[in-house]
């Protein structure tokens, strides 16, 4: 087994990873960015590296240093986790020619086989797994999908290669819509994956999603571990999982669970995984397959038994898998609450910032948080909206409804607006209740009406973030040397809120935060400073400039894009509310922007 695994994420999957580690008797190291500095992964890693600014490009998407602060640290693995790198076949490359440093995960050659969605339908099909029609060569031209259209019918979904979660997808209604849609596939599979190839896929308007777990040794032991119901999604992102399926019969249930299984032996995959399908109509389909562990594993932990990030641990130091497929046994129900920083009833949008002024947790039997915020903390906007995940098991599914009931009602968040209000209200929606909703319930049949009751019922309110909590003798500073984080506690009587401590520019700068970039630290930002006189358009949320659509000069009408800004992993677009000249454009492709931040100017 390792002796010291670094964990290339934040927030709570880094904890629940590292918390693997600690029952394996594995030391931790956490990487962090600017924003993070005070994050719960970084409280919980025996160790912490800072590995540039907020800007996840130049921090955790930066695997030259990632691998640097795992060799400064003396790591001898590094842990992905899900999102950011974990399913980059580079980065999973770059661990593996690292000397002395090994990939908890599917190889570099698995990953690009099965991870890019074109080489694994071909994979798929070749092992007798239903495939939706579609492409298997990368789409570039309007002409293609205009071509497969007249085939098979619209609407078409343009999907990323290296896409998930529904980041780099779009769906063609009709022809009008190619040139546009396609455009932003392309750019949000370069934003989000740093590949802008996509392909085509026959659009099944109205399925269920179903995924199944996987387990692989190197020893081509395969085992699927059950599967998960994944349909209630808004915009494509999952917000509410479980297990197993409420409505497939045993007949299909055991289909799709082999064919999961089948089609990862074929492709000589090694660790954990997961294979998504879509089912309509009585028939099933393969959607993708999940390089890596996923948010809603839980589910399957809770209904198998199976520590899935141990064994993750377990596999990539050469241990083969102990239970045949025979021995494993889904028993019970177990359901996963997304627990968002999202205002339901406002379009699901994102909170731009807030302090955990109240933050109790629900428990008892049957309940599990994984969560890495504590009361107190301040929330990062940086990243995604997920700040916890509740997880509730039961005999039955309709035990498991009704301790979820009680979690959630006993969950108290103040400071931060959730969307535990939504959840609370999806326990009494009859839909859901019955098993019956599928992937576009939601966002197409759902009375969003009832989201502002449910906000006004149960809901909290924001606080400013950063708020002063109150005075203490006792302090606690942020130290880091040579890139590195210490915490220090001293005692003081009366003295004045010294904030932390950065000594970053102490003693020698070789640490591995500061070997890529020796010059961040201390850097402060500038400020914007806009010419003319006319109406700003401003950045209602933090994120990061996926494009700019005008240059000054340009003439606009209401209504028109003026820039695309991708904030918590979604597309925005940020139009002009009046006609007029821009005069200047405060921003460029690639900068990341404050709330309230200046973006174009129009006079």
């Amino acid at each position: 087994m390792f002796e010291k695994v670094l964990v290339a994420n934040r927030g709570e999957i880094a904890v629940r990873v590292m918390r693997a580690c600690e029952d394996l008797g594995v030391e931790t190291v956490a990487v962090y960015s600017e924003a993070d500095k005070h994050s719960g992964h970084v409280r919980y890693a025996d160790e912490a590296y800072r590995v540039g600014p907020a800007r996840a490009a130049e921090s955790y998407l930066d695997g030259e240093t990632i691998v640097a602060a795992a060799k400064e640290s003396g790591a001898d693995a590094i842990h992905p986790g899900y999102g950011f790198l974990a399913e980059n076949a580079d980065f999973a490359e770059r661990v593996e020619d690292a000397a002395g440093v090994t990939w908890i995960g599917p190889g570099a050659d698995a990953m690009r086989r099965l991870g890019e969605k074109t080489g694994a339908r071909e994979v798929m099909d070749a092992a007798d797994v239903p495939i939706v029609p579609g492409t298997t060569d990368p789409v570039t031209d309007p002409a293609e999908v205009r071509a497969f259209g007249d085939e098979h019918g619209y609407p078409v979904a343009i999907k990323a290669e290296g896409g998930g979660g529904g980041r780099g997808m779009k769906v063609v209604e009709d022809e009008r819509e190619i040139e546009a849609q396609l455009d932003a596939a392309k750019r949000e599979g370069e934003a989000y994956f740093g590949n802008d190839s996509v392909y085509l896929e026959r659009y099944l308007a109205d399925p269920k999603h179903i995924e199944v777990q996987v387990l692989a040794d190197a020893r081509g032991n395969v085992r699927h571990l059950g599967e998960r119901d994944c349909s209630l999604q808004r915009r494509h992102q999952k917000v509410i999982e479980e297990g197993p399926s409420p409505t497939l019969d045993d007949d299909l249930r055991d289909e799709i669970r082999e064919a999961a299984r089948r089609g990862v032996a074929a492709a000589d995959y090694v660790n954990a995984g997961t294979v998504e399908f879509l089912v309509s109509g009585g028939e099933f389909y393969f959607l993708e397959v999940n390089t890596r562990i996923q948010v809603e594993h839980t589910v399957t932990e809770e209904i198998t038994g199976v520590d899935i990030v141990k064994w993750q641990l377990r596999v990539a130091a050469g241990e083969e898998l102990d239970f045949a497929q025979d021995d494993l046994a889904v028993e019970g129900h177990a359901m996963e609450f997304r627990i968002n920083a999202e205002n339901a009833a406002d379009d699901f949008a994102p909170a731009t910032g807030g302090t955990l002024e109240t933050y109790d947790p629900p428990g008892g039997i049957g309940v599990r948080v994984d969560d890495a915020l504590r009361q107190g903390d301040d929330l990062v906007t940086d990243y995604d909206s997920m700040i916890a995940k509740l997880i509730v098991s039961g005999a039955d599914r309709e035990e498991c409804l009704a301790r979820a009931t009680r979690a959630l009602a006993e969950y108290d968040v103040e400071g931060v607006v959730t969307i535990l209000p939504f959840h609370r209200l999806m326990l009494e929606d009859e839909t859901f209740l019955a098993g019956a909703h599928t992937t576009t319930y939601l966002d197409e049949r759902f009375d969003e009406t009832r989201l502002l009751d449910a906000q006004k019922r149960w809901g909290s309110e924001a606080s400013a973030a950063g708020d002063a909590g109150d005075e203490s003798t006792e302090r606690e500073f942020t130290v880091e040397v040579n890139g590195e984080r210490f915490e220090v506690t001293l005692e003081a009587h009366d003295a004045p809120d010294l904030g932390d401590v950065d000594l970053d520019a102490v003693g020698d700068t070789g640490g591995a935060g500061d070997t890529a970039r020796p010059d961040y630290a201390g850097d402060e930002e500038s400020e914007t400073v806009v010419e003319g006189g006319g109406e700003t358009v401003a950045a209602e949320m933090q994120g990061t400039i996926l494009s700019v659509e005008v240059e000054a000069g340009d003439v606009v009408e209401p209504g028109d894009v003026l820039v695309v800004l991708e904030a918590m992993k979604m597309e925005n677009d940020v139009v002009a509310s009046h006609g007029g000249t821009v005069s200047d454009v405060a921003v460029a492709e690639g900068d990341s922007v404050d709330m309230d931040e200046t973006l174009v100017v129009i006079e």
